[in-house]
């Protein structure tokens, strides 16, 4: 009676997991990584277009990423585009290719770096706190409607609580390997 309440609560919080995992990726830890300039758009003939539909993007060095555009016309447009972006890092290009050399992270800046993380992540919990309150808003209604029990009314919205525990552990998870991530040297 209340499974479908569940079902949905799982799919949206599988999406706000992915969602929290996308952001963090985002936040660079000294490595190079191709999705890091994924998100920047390139004015190509006149239409925004997504980099890795202009260029390869490949990281041939733990601290070095290697954009080749398919059209070197378009070189100038990539570098200024990375110089507008909030990556912090200066492209030199020979050309045909841009490189983007990631220096190593100061010690201040990876704290800096673990708060953003864990900013990202308190938004994610404060998104799995208003989809638990959905949720449970969701089953009283049912027992209003007199479809559903007062007793399966409480085994609901405990089942509700086992889904948002395990969310929300997935959440510290996945935020304490971006700490580690963020704070090795």
């Amino acid at each position: 009676m209340y499974e479908p309440i569940i079902n949905e609560l799982e799919n949206k919080l599988k999406k706000t997991i992915s969602a929290l995992k996308d952001e963090l990726t985002q936040i660079r830890a000294g490595r190079a990584n191709p999705a890091l300039v994924e998100k920047i758009t390139v004015d190509y003939y006149g239409v925004p277009t997504p980099l890795q539909q202009v260029a390869s993007i490949s990281a041939p060095e733990a601290r070095l990423l290697v954009i080749q555009p398919w059209d070197a016309s378009i070189i100038k447009e990539i570098e200024k585009e990375i110089q507008k972006s909030d990556l912090g890092i200066t492209p030199s290009n020979d050309g045909k290719l841009i490189r983007l050399p990631f220096p190593v992270l100061t010690e201040e800046r990876r704290v800096e770096l673990t708060k953003v993380a864990k900013k990202i992540s308190e938004n994610s919990k404060v998104s799995i706190r208003n989809l638990r309150r959905d949720a449970i808003d969701d089953i009283k209604k049912l027992e209003k409607e007199k479809s559903l029990p007062e007793d399966d009314r409480k085994v609901a919205e405990n089942k509700v609580q086992e889904v948002i525990d395990k969310y929300n552990k997935m959440v510290e998870e996945i935020l304490k390997a971006k700490e580690d991530e963020l704070m090795e040297l």
